[in-house]
């Protein structure tokens, strides 16, 4: 499948920072008709509101929450694409006391709101004939990082349930795109203490769009993450995706 974003109506989670807003400029850039900015307080991004206009219409959403997502899914029902990025990172090792706390938080953003938004955005999509849906996984999802574990094991989660979607959505004609980031130089990145290594978040919102347009399933945007890419594209190809 390829899909263009010009004349697109996109919604974004997480919009207003980091890959989010990236990800925003990139749309726009390349010809969008409009973008829900899908953040937890929409002040945030009165910034974009600002530069952008009438092309972007901030909403409020907590991906923590199923009621909320449903919510959203009501104001935006023009939506042929959507870019799930909002996540949360939590610095836990297996053996941190906090372990399952941490777990249970990113599991329910992480996993949980992924499942959400693609339950409520799936028949919107569908029903305005046809689009795509991303979802911002990363490289831990591949490969644990021991400080990162609860983490890594919420996105290797995540990860899984894409895969599961590309099966359900593209008979439906929704192309769905996993995208594997590594560090990039967002706030995220500098929790994680990685913020020397990271990338612009440019680097993803562009290969996002061009991952789009190709109809790829998988994305490694950066230089770290093509690295993973590279070692990991026997197993995915032939496995991942296979035709079944």
């Amino acid at each position: 499948m390829s899909f263009d974003i010009n004349g697109q109506v996109a919604l974004v989670t997480g919009a207003n920072r980091g890959i989010g807003k990236a990800i925003v400029a990139a749309l726009i850039e390349q010809g969008a008709k409009k973008v829900y900015l899908a953040v937890r307080d929409v002040k945030s991004a009165a910034e974009q509101t600002s530069e952008y206009g009438d092309k972007v219409v901030p909403v409020q959403v907590d991906v923590s929450s199923a009621d909320s997502i449903a919510n959203l899914a009501e104001q935006a029902t023009d939506v042929t694409l959507v870019v799930n990025n909002a996540g949360v990172l939590e610095l836990a090792n297996p053996l941190s006391a906090d372990f399952a706390q941490a777990f249970a938080k990113e599991v329910n953003v992480n996993v949980l709101g992924l499942v959400h938004m693609a339950q409520a955005f799936s028949p919107i999509i569908e029903a305005n004939q046809g689009g795509a849906f991303v979802q911002l996984n990363s490289v831990a999802s591949i490969k644990n990082f021991t400080d990162l574990t609860s983490y890594s094991a919420s996105k290797a989660a995540a990860y899984s349930v894409t895969q599961g979607l590309k099966a359900l959505l593209v008979p439906k004609g929704i192309e769905v795109l996993s995208v594997h980031p590594g560090p990039i130089a967002t706030d995220m990145a500098t929790q994680a203490g990685m913020e020397e290594m990271g990338e612009p978040a440019s680097v993803v919102a562009d290969a996002i769009v061009a991952a789009l347009k190709s109809g790829q399933f998988h994305l490694f945007p950066d230089s770290m993450a093509r690295d993973f890419g590279g070692a990991y594209q026997s197993y995915a190809e032939s496995v991942i995706e296979a035709v079944e």
